[in-house]
């Protein structure tokens, strides 16, 4: 099983569970974000190879990997949760294994 390289660059995002649980059943293939400058700043002119969406803010929260294929603008699909305005869509492939990205879970320091 192929390693995640240490210097992946993830983006890390909250998210509800019922579009981690959609995400992890592989029906939802698109994550949107609203463009604003908050995310304008992490996101416009950026490139990330995974994300990281958790459901929750505490350390046992639950989180998947998932590997990124591009950042777009554009209107996504309402099933999944997106407006009828254009947004910041980021784009998911593969889910990733525990063992392989194990180290990026992990909090610096901890």
């Amino acid at each position: 099983m192929k390693m995640i390289p240490l210097d992946a660059k993830v983006l890390h995002l909250p998210i509800k569970k019922e579009w981690q649980d959609m995400i992890k059943s592989g029906i939802k293939k698109e994550e949107y974000r609203e463009i604003k400058p908050h995310w304008t700043s992490r996101i416009k002119n950026k490139h990330y190879d995974f994300t990281m969406l958790k459901n929750g803010y505490g350390k046992d929260a639950p989180r998947i990997l998932m590997e990124v294929l591009g950042i777009e603008k554009g209107r996504g699909n309402p099933d999944w949760g997106a407006p009828d305005y254009d947004v910041y869509i980021i784009k998911l492939g593969h889910r990733l294994h525990y063992d392989q990205a194990k180290h990026l879970f992990k909090r610096r320091g901890a």
